[in-house]
């Protein structure tokens, strides 16, 4: 973690809060003489920005905009392309003479290629930045889509989807780290659901295009239409895209006092909280008799509302005058960004994925996310199966279409589900004396996970019952897309306030176990749902995913404890 941390100054703050104070708990209030850099309507800004005007976080709104834009072009391009082929499926049998079975399995090796190589990415990311990390990926998938738009055989399409899944694995684990990089804790929540969205998104709106494409132009076609998207968005994070990765030496995530104003005495310091001051007063003057604390509240500050938030301007200034002002530095223009120590960290990040499956916290992300999004990937993978054939009888473009319901539903979740989280978390926040844990915000997941599981339901009865398409895709697709934007949101969000500093590792853990698992499912739900109808598969995994979600409520109850038992790791220091 790229911080300086004061454990005297910490341990001051855990006293004065009476809370303690571990890895993933923020201060989101001044206490006492420490005083921390503000946002808008005084908000306590973590990580706290440094003072320099090329720190990511200093970056003005447009700079951060655009940054993000290039980024979000990235995510969608990589994604596009490999659970696009559901709609197609009958006229890559007929191509390249294979069953069905076989024809999903461009699907489930692409998909497990792409978790596995992240092990490849986030060193990469980690140790020379996020910017030549999208470069070579994207020189990679344009190179991919041309392959596979002139695959003459079953195994050379085979074998661009293996170097397709390559390029593609950074659209699920960089954009987290950037987010984390460039927005405040308490935007994040919104901007975490928005890369959910963008990034399964993605994969709903490849079927829809390339159902289109079969019918009217070849499935050709569909991929030299991609080979213009990622020479387009490797154009973008060439001239929109500096680098984000950022040596904060004097932020922590979590804490970093003020030093007291001067007009603060020895023996008092002053918190203002809702309007009331506080004064902090040692009972004998002493200035290392740090237990001896009594809390003395007074009356209100006689300055007006006006007086005190232009002062809390002037405050913020002082210490950060380049916030929301700051742009990037011509070296964060650079192709890489240098490292004294490559190989050192490269070893870190092929081995920290691994360790980060042994702590709870990112285990319960990982499988949550996991069969969250097998709940869309279920969908990609039965519906050529079961609206291909009777009495539906569906034509691709038709099948391709109805992916429509998943994108809005994803764009329902994007709306609700980013901005009901930071309201939980901040009004548990405020209910906690304006300290946030982490785990304020796993409230959120309760609405959606209704919504999965009804979705479930309706999806594999429907299909075994014949029921009409509009119920099936209306309301099933609908729930899926919704849950599938919401759930993977909240939890990993959750998973990055409790280890922010390996981000991008975390994400290896999570993509490989849901990468793993989507391409153990392609293996057998196919066969599976031939031999015992759709309801077997679809609610055993709808069931697992109800199950790993349960286990929300655990952590909201005992999440803290677990995040104590990490505390004292290395991984908070990288």
């Amino acid at each position: 973690m790229e911080v300086a941390r004061d454990e005297n100054e910490i341990h001051q703050l855990e006293r004065e809060l009476h809370t303690e104070i571990i890895p993933g708990t923020e201060v989101m209030t001044d206490v006492g003489a420490h005083h921390f850099v503000k946002g808008a309507h005084r908000t306590v800004l973590v990580p706290q920005p440094s003072d320099d005007p090329h720190d990511p976080l200093n970056w003005s709104t447009p700079w951060k905009l655009v940054c993000i834009t290039a980024a979000i072009m990235a995510t969608f391009t990589q994604g596009l392309g490999p659970l696009a082929l559901a709609p197609a499926f009958p006229a890559l049998m007929q191509e390249f003479e294979c069953s069905l079975a076989d024809a999903v399995q461009f699907t489930g090796v692409c998909i497990l290629v792409l978790g596995f190589s992240n092990f490849i990415w986030v060193p990469i990311s980690t140790s020379f930045g996020r910017r030549p990390v999208y470069l070579a990926s994207q020189l990679i998938n344009f190179g991919t889509s041309i392959w596979r738009a002139k695959a003459q055989s079953y195994g050379s399409f085979m074998g661009a989807c293996v170097v397709n899944g390559i390029g593609a694995g950074p659209s699920e684990t960089i954009m987290p780290a950037i987010i984390a990089d460039i927005f405040f804790l308490h935007d994040r929540g919104k901007w975490n659901t928005l890369y959910w969205v963008v990034c399964m998104g993605s994969l709903m709106v490849g079927p829809i295009i390339n159902g289109a494409m079969v019918e009217t132009v070849g499935w050709r076609n569909f991929w030299w239409l991609n080979t213009g998207l990622f020479g387009l968005s490797f154009v973008m994070v060439v001239f929109m895209f500096p680098e984000t990765k950022f040596h904060r030496a004097n932020a922590t995530e979590g804490v970093v006092p003020e030093k007291p104003s001067p007009s603060a005495s020895a023996s008092a310091s002053s918190t203002e909280k809702g309007g009331i001051t506080a004064y902090d007063e040692r009972v004998d003057g002493s200035p290392d008799d740090d237990e001896k604390i009594a809390h003395v509240p007074t009356a209100s500050s006689p300055l007006p509302a006006a007086a005190e938030e232009g002062l809390s301007r002037e405050e913020t200034a002082a210490r950060d005058p380049y916030l929301g002002k700051g742009t990037p530095s011509k070296s964060q223009w650079a192709i890489f960004q240098s490292n004294a120590h490559p190989l050192k960290t490269i070893l870190l990040d092929l081995w920290i994925p691994w360790k980060l499956f042994a702590f709870p916290i990112v285990e319960f992300a990982s499988f949550a996310t996991s069969w969250s999004c097998s709940s869309f990937l279920t969908l990609n993978l039965t519906q050529s199966q079961a609206f291909a054939a009777p009495p539906y009888n569906f034509k691709p473009l038709i099948i391709g279409f109805m992916n429509f319901a998943i994108l809005v539903g994803a764009l329902i979740g994007l709306a609700t589900a980013g901005p009901l989280s930071d309201w939980v978390s901040a009004r548990s926040t405020k209910r906690n004396n304006g300290i946030r844990e982490p785990e304020m915000r796993l409230p959120a997941m309760i609405p959606y996970i209704i919504i999965m599981y009804l979705g479930n339901i309706i999806v594999s009865v429907g299909y075994d019952n014949h029921w009409p398409w509009e119920a099936i895709v209306i309301i099933g697709f609908t729930c899926a897309g919704i849950q599938v934007a919401a759930i993977p949101g909240i939890v990993s969000t959750y998973a990055v306030d409790s280890y922010k500093p390996v981000a991008g590792n975390l994400f290896v853990s999570i993509t490989v176990n849901k990468n793993v698992w989507g391409y153990g499912f392609s293996k057998f739900i196919t066969p599976w749902a031939e031999k015992a109808g759709f309801v077997p598969p679809i609610m055993t995994n709808g069931s697992l995913i109800l199950l790993w979600c349960l286990f929300g409520g655990l952590f909201w109850w005992k999440g803290k404890t677990f995040r104590r038992w990490t505390r004292n790791s290395w991984v908070h220091d990288m």
